[in-house]
């Protein structure tokens, strides 16, 4: 056996402990490509002195204060040989070679935990970011290794290392010492640094998308001259679209495909190929993949199905895809997906599979399902609704929605946001991002019944999520469309007043029924006057506002007609929206109508108001009340139609209700006063240590909720009728007795509870009544709490979106109509106050006939105080406060449960890395 260079120690170990896999991860560089973070290894002896070798003198200088030509024995030795404790090493890979190295080695000082931490990168990816994602994941992994403060000693010529430490977000502390400067900080995640965090991210994963969206090259693998097959579809859409670089086909048969040179292989190629559109069968993904890696390839759009659809072993080949693309610093859109597309004409991309793709607009569009994708594309273009960019990204393995939420925030061209979600990869992301990019730009998305699983509770959940996030709701495509139009064409509402004119009774009174029932309020300016029989008795020729009536214009109504009384409603300071019926009576030329509509329109004093019609029954964009823009494209200012008033209705109170939720100021996340979190932590740790996990047992969970200022009524356990009395004499009367089972604690007869026993007689008489119908001689014995109205408090992990806070008034009957509402984690202090309003029984908390106000501001402080609790400590599953009794000044939890284990259910924290 070959001797190690250096003794086998603790912090040096011949044998290093396998790493952990946690601190593996795909990282995307700021220029949006992919490098791969991991441990370094005894094994990565030979590259990491390739990668020494391959530094400048200037760069060696700077990260060893000297020359330093060859990496000694001893410190390869040291550098490769670590404990993943004191002295960690990350990698930054692209392939298989080693692109940069970051490493903490503790220091032996008294005090808190610290180490010395150093990095340096390759001279040609300085630049990219890697600095401060070593940094990030080296601070993570001495996180978790109880290191709290990194040392570094740096050069002081050496401003860019000194930035990197700067702009990470971390508060230094600086001193100079000649021609070296002594950087001390805390890692702890601060605010500040969570921001830069969410910065960079955002910025590289938008970088990522743009780059996949605007390439400078494509090639098409598996290009056929045949419009019938994948390969000869995309290529034709590619030519035909007018894509402004070059397209390079590959067909191993071919010469040529549709008169352009094809290559046998995408190594061939004698340009650079930023995008590889993938049309292969899936036994030949892996050679094309090889290829493309050889290549240099950017990123890939796999429209190849056979992979996650189709079951373990398509999926383990589709992680195999991913993985491997990645590691080569690509990334995927795919497999099985419909393409992208680009209508920038600058760009002029449709690498799509579909037979229409809709002109230009500012609505960019995300979706999973290719056939579903082209039946929005083909709806889209039916309704004269442009689009700036276009992603189906099928079983969506690497680019997701959210990566594309980051790319359309920043995307000029982009003002309307469309996603079909079938399922979320990341929720608590999805939340996070939809609540910023929302605010700027609004995002309607269709969420199918894969996503709600099949069960009513996850579509309620699916709904509070998007409320909470600003997320416009919608139920199908035809709504999605329906937003989207109103959204992309016409201002927000400033408020829920609409007037309805009209030339149709019928139709007006529809419009007028569809919008109170959807919450708008109906107002017929004080200026309208109906020439119409239309309107009911009582309100017909009412000069006076705020009727809620029709401006009622009757069958014979002319274009001036309509553009008088609509520009009377926009005028009018009582009205937010109009809402304009057209529907003569006999066919007759509708050109003049259309431009009394956009007339009055434009002649509004602000402009400030929507206007939407029911034009003729046309659906989305009518070229006759289009508003073009320079290039053409319906631009805002164009009218939407609709096929009847409801749908106009409908969109318009979902466009309000968003409009409504953008106008409230942001809301911080509280931590309320009386939090421990270092003893809660201590106490989860020590119980996962003894048993893994499970539920905690009732005296458990007052002590964790207690750590966190969550006050359960106090109680004593007790094993006799004697215990109960002394147990009822400490707590102090009135007491109640109760059984500890689960069938006993949940029954509506409260067959298993005595309340309100003042002595030690009805305490003994309680406890012999209890045990015979239990048959379990341990009893808890409690005391009173103040008489109010019982609510629930419920964190569980839900399939889809992780930790989810729900609430609801207590008792059967609410169980059984399930009004519960749901927020995700963390809760901001607003939302935490919204929960409590949000069930259909809330106004019963408020007050009135049944009893007194309670304290609403106790419930929302108890909610949040038990979203800090699951944003802290990610080893918690479950917790269920039912009953709390609100009181009119108070919020007492009668009896909580806890169940803790070692899954991870925080799925947005940490090191940015992809999913």
């Amino acid at each position: 056996m070959t001797e190690p260079l250096l003794p086998d120690t603790p912090d040096t170990p011949a044998n290093p402990p396998v790493p952990p896999q946690q601190w593996n991860a795909d990282v995307l560089a700021a220029d949006g490509g992919v490098v791969r973070v991991r441990p370094i290894m005894p094994t990565d002896a030979p590259a990491l002195a390739a990668f020494h070798a391959g530094l400048s003198e200037r760069t060696r200088y700077l990260r060893y204060f000297g020359p330093y030509p060859q990496i000694s024995a001893k410190d390869m030795y040291r550098t490769t040989h670590v404990d993943h404790r004191d002295r960690v090493g990350l990698v930054a890979l692209l392939g298989d070679a080693i692109i940069g190295v970051a490493r903490y080695e503790l220091l032996t000082r008294p005090g808190p935990r610290a180490a010395e931490v150093a990095f340096v990168v390759a001279d040609e990816h300085q630049g990219r970011g890697l600095g401060s994602v070593l940094l990030e994941h080296l601070a993570g992994a001495a996180a978790e290794n109880a290191v709290v403060a990194f040392v570094a000693e740096v050069l002081a010529e050496n401003e860019a290392m000194i930035t990197v430490f700067r702009e990470a977000g971390y508060q230094l502390q600086r001193s100079r010492d000649g021609a070296e400067v002594h950087l001390e900080f805390a890692i702890d995640p601060t605010e500040a640094l969570r921001t830069v965090r969410d910065s960079r991210e955002a910025a590289s994963e938008a970088r990522s998308v743009g780059n996949l969206l605007a390439p400078g090259s494509v090639a098409v693998i598996g290009a056929s001259p045949e419009h019938t097959r994948v390969g000869g579809a995309v290529l034709a859409n590619l030519l035909a679209g007018g894509f402004s670089g070059p397209v390079f086909p590959v067909n191993p048969n071919r010469r040529s495909v549709r008169g352009v040179r094809a290559y046998a292989t995408v190594r061939e190629i004698p340009d650079e190929v930023d995008l590889a559109v993938v049309a292969v069968p899936p036994a030949a993904i892996g050679s094309v993949l090889d290829d493309c890696m050889a290549k240099g390839v950017k990123g890939l759009v796999v429209l190849t199905a056979g992979f996650g659809e189709t079951g373990p072993a398509g999926l383990a080949a589709e992680h195999d895809l991913v993985a491997a693309a990645r590691g080569h610093g690509m990334r995927v859109v795919g497999p099985s997906a419909l393409g992208i597309a680009n209508t920038d004409p600058a760009v002029g991309l449709n690498a799509t599979l579909a037979p229409v793709l809709p002109g230009r607009g500012r609505i960019g569009f995300f979706c999973q399902s290719g056939p579903l994708g082209a039946a929005i594309l083909g709806e889209a273009a039916a309704r004269n609704l442009g689009l700036s960019t276009f992603v189906s990204a099928g079983n969506r393995a690497d680019v997701s929605g959210n990566d594309l939420l980051q790319y359309w925030d920043t995307a000029a061209d982009t003002e309307v946001i469309l996603l079909y979600l079938e399922s979320f990869g990341n929720p608590r992301k999805f939340s996070r991002l939809a609540r910023r990019v929302a605010r700027g730009k609004p995002i309607v998305a269709v969420s199918s019944g894969r996503l709600a699983a099949g069960a009513d509770m996850d579509r309620t959940v699916v709904r509070d999520l998007f409320t909470q996030a600003g997320v416009v709701q919608v139920d199908s495509i035809s709504e999605l469309f329906d937003c989207a139009a109103l959204l992309a064409c016409q201002p927000l509402p400033r408020g829920p007043r609409v007037a309805v004119v009209g030339n149709s009774a019928a139709l007006n009174w529809l419009a007028i029924d569809a919008a109170n029932g959807e919450g708008l309020r109906v107002y017929r300016p004080a200026t309208a006057v109906d020439r119409g029989p239309g309107a009911r008795p009582t309100e017909r020729g009412s000069a006076s506002a705020g009727v809620a009536g029709p401006v009622d214009l009757g069958p014979e109504a002319t274009p001036a007609d309509y553009r008088e009384s609509v520009l009377a409603a926009l005028r009018s300071d009582e009205v937010d929206a109009v809402i304009v019926v057209v529907a003569p009576p006999v066919p007759v030329p509708m050109a003049g109508f259309a431009d009394a509509l956009r007339a009055a329109a434009a002649a509004a004093p602000d402009r400030d108001k929507p206007v939407l019609t029911t034009f003729v029954a046309e659906s989305g964009i009518p070229e006759l009340l289009a508003v073009r823009s320079t290039g053409g494209a319906p631009a805002r200012g164009s009218i939407p139609s609709y096929p009847d008033p409801e749908r106009a209705a409908r969109a318009l109170a979902r466009v309000e209700r968003y409009a409504r939720w953008r106008d409230r100021p942001l809301s911080p996340v509280v931590r309320p006063p009386g939090i421990d979190t270092a003893a809660a932590a201590a106490l989860v740790d020590g119980w996962l240590a003894e048993s893994g996990g499970r539920w905690l047992t009732d005296e458990e969970a007052v002590r964790l909720l207690g750590c966190y200022g969550i006050e359960v009524v106090e109680f004593r356990a007790v094993r006799d009728a004697e215990q109960a009395v002394a147990a009822a004499a400490e707590l102090g009367y009135p007491v109640a007795a109760k059984a500890t089972g689960e069938l006993w604690r949940r029954r509506p007869d409260l067959i298993g509870v005595r309340l309100d026993l003042w002595g030690p007689e009805a305490v003994r008489q309680a406890y012999t009544d209890l045990v015979a119908i239990c048959g379990d001689p341990l009893l808890h014995v409690q005391k009173m709490a103040t008489k109010g109205v019982g609510c629930v408090l419920r964190v569980t992990d839900d399939p889809s979106f992780g930790s989810v806070i729900e609430f609801g008034l207590s008792g059967l009957i609410i169980d059984l109509l399930g009004d519960r509402a749901y927020r995700a984690l963390p809760l901001t202090e607003a939302e935490a106050a919204a929960l409590i309003d949000a069930p259909r029984a809330a106004p019963l908390l408020s007050g009135g006939p049944a009893g007194p106000a309670v304290d609403k501001a106790a419930l929302a402080e108890l909610a949040q105080r038990i979203s800090a609790l699951f944003d802290d400590i990610p080893q918690l599953r479950e917790l269920s406060c039912d009953p709390v009794l609100a009181a009119p000044s108070s919020a007492e939890i009668i009896y909580a449960r806890v169940r803790i284990g070692p899954e991870p259910s925080r799925f947005d924290t940490g090191p940015r890395r992809l999913a």
